[in-house]
């Protein structure tokens, strides 16, 4: 995806199965990279660097709001 930057990594895909819908339901263009090689070999996560969330410049802001509801005490569904 040309122009995507990192927002975040996870080490698992159990932790972000949540945040993959919302950004599905926003319309939000993203791409969780080394997801398949994580998901043959997890315990090659934290070697490759974990899967990271990379989203168009433009709706990174947008995203990192959308996790930080997600994670924030208040809410009712945390990312681990």
């Amino acid at each position: 995806m040309k122009d995507s930057v990192v927002v975040a990594t996870f080490t698992y895909p159990h932790e972000y199965t949540v945040l993959r819908h919302i950004l599905e339901e926003e319309g939000i263009s993203h791409v969780f990279e080394n997801e398949t090689m994580i998901n043959l070999t997890p315990f090659y996560s934290n070697a490759l660097g974990g899967i990271r969330l990379k989203v168009h410049r433009e709706d990174a802001e947008k995203v990192l709001a959308i996790i930080k509801d997600l994670d924030d005490n208040r809410s009712f569904m945390r990312i681990v």
